[in-house]
C-alpha cells in the first residue's frame, strides 16, 4: 500500500487533502484512482488509512477510515551527526540513516572533511538529502519525516548536542568493549542520544578530546576499521535493537 505524508493541518475533520508534488505522483506516475485506499502519516506520528475521493484542481483529496498512532516509532531520539563523505555516500547514509531510525541527521565539516561546501552547494545537497530522507521515511513506514539539519562546523555541532542526554563518538583508536558495552546498556529509553561519525580518515585527537570535554563518550566498534558509511549505520542498529519495545 501506498505511503504518504501530509502535515497535521491537511487534516480536516474526515478528510485529508494532499498538495504538490505528490498529487501528480498519485495520478500520472502511481495512477491511482477514486476508491483506492492509501496510508497517509501527518508527520505528528499519526496514521491514517484513508480512500481517494477525488482529485480536485491542484488536491487529491482522501476520507479517512482509520486513525491510530504510528508505533514505528522509538521512545529514543537519534541524531547522527555525520562527517562530510566523499562522492554520494551521504545519499545512502541519509537513506539508511532513516529506515534504522534516525531522527535527524546532521551532516558536520569537520577538518579531514575532503568535501568542502559553499552556502549555496550545501543548500542544495541539503534540499536533496531531505529528499532521499522523505523517500525513505515512505518506505520503512515511518510515522515522521526525519531531517536533514543545514551543514555545522564541528564546534557548532558540539553545541547542538548539548542538549542530548548522551553523546558517543566511535573513535579506532579507543579501547575497551566491555566499557563500550556498559556505556550502551546504560542507556535508557526515551534519552536522546547523539553520534558523531567521522568523515574518511576519521577525527583528529584534537577533535575527540573536544567532544569528550563537551560530555561525549569515546567509545570502540571493534578491531576492524569501518568506513564512514558503515560506521553510523552499525551505531543505529545496535541502538535500535537494544532500545526497540
Amino acid at each position: 500500500m501506498h505511503h504518504f505524508f501530509v502535515t497535521p493541518e491537511q487534516v480536516i475533520e474526515d478528510r485529508v487533502y494532499i498538495v504538490g508534488s505528490d498529487v501528480n505522483h498519485m495520478k500520472n506516475v502511481l495512477r491511482m484512482k477514486t476508491g483506492e485506499r492509501t496510508e497517509v502519516s501527518d508527520g505528528n506520528n499519526c496514521r491514517y488509512l484513508c480512500e481517494i475521493t477525488g482529485y480536485e484542481d491542484d488536491k487529491a483529496v482522501l476520507s479517512i477510515l482509520e486513525k491510530k498512532e504510528a508505533d514505528t516509532e522509538l521512545a529514543s531520539r537519534l541524531y547522527l551527526f555525520q562527517g562530510l563523505p566523499k562522492s554520494d555516500k551521504m545519499d545512502l547514509i541519509v537513506q539508511k540513516a532513516v529506515e534504522l531510525g534516525a531522527y535527524e541527521v546532521i551532516p558536520v565539516a569537520t577538518k579531514r572533511s575532503v568535501v568542502k561546501l559553499d552556502d549555496k552547494k550545501a543548500a542544495k545537497k541539503v534540499e536533496r538529502w531531505n529528499s532521499i530522507a522523505e523517500s525513505a521515511a515512505k518506505q520503512a513506514g515511518r510515522g515522521i519525516i526525519p531531517k536533514v539539519k543545514q551543514v555545522m562546523s564541528y564546534p557548532e555541532a558540539l553545541k547542538y548536542a548539548e542538549m542530548l542526554d548522551v553523546t558517543l563518538i566511535p573513535y579506532e583508536l579507543a579501547q575497551g568493549m566491555q566499557e563500550t558495552k556498559a556505556q550502551i546498556e546504560a542507556i535508557k529509553s526515551g534519552q536522546s542520544i547523539g553520534i558523531f561519525i567521522g568523515p574518511e580518515g576519521g577525527f583528529e585527537a584534537a577533535e575527540v578530546s573536544a567532544a569528550v570535554e563537551s560530555g561525549a563518550a569515546a567509545i570502540t566498534l571493534g578491531r576492524r576499521i569501518l568506513r564512514t558509511e558503515t560506521a553510523g549505520l552499525a551505531m543505529l542498529s545496535v541502538l535500535m535493537f537494544v532500545l526497540e519495545t
